[in-house]
């Protein structure tokens, strides 16, 4: 190979380069960090004052219900593809019905479990 067949990639380096580059000063230019301002470097909420910790910290039960709903909402994503091409696979004759029913059941199952356990009671 030559070396004109690397230019492009050449000049897509470079320009990424000297574009982040750019961001970072005009960053550090005009953004938040420029000190001596009062206004800049003052906190803003909704116009008032803020009040209280800045960083208050949450529950434990808070980041359990986010891990089962993003866990159980993944679970559910796995679903669309089957909606998608379940006529062809019936017009194919493969039989797809089992085990997506198999893979409803232990999804099922694990809402059951986590409701006995009270995995989603908010306020235990």
């Amino acid at each position: 190979m030559s070396v004109e067949a690397y230019v492009p990639v050449l000049i897509q380096i470079v320009f990424a380069v000297v574009l982040a580059a750019g961001i970072i000063v005009a960053s550090h230019i005009f953004g938040q960090r420029s000190r001596g301002n009062y206004i800049k470097d003052k906190a803003y909420e909704c116009g008032l004052p803020s009040m209280g910790k800045k960083h208050p910290r949450f529950g434990v039960k808070f980041y359990v219900v986010a891990m089962l709903f993003i866990l159980f909402d993944i679970e559910v994503v796995f679903l669309v593809p089957w909606v998608l091409v379940y006529r062809e696979f019936i017009v194919a004759q493969l039989p797809i019905l089992l085990p997506v029913l198999f893979f409803l059941v232990i999804l099922t199952v694990g809402v059951v479990y986590e409701l006995k356990k009270g995995g989603l009671k908010w306020e235990s």
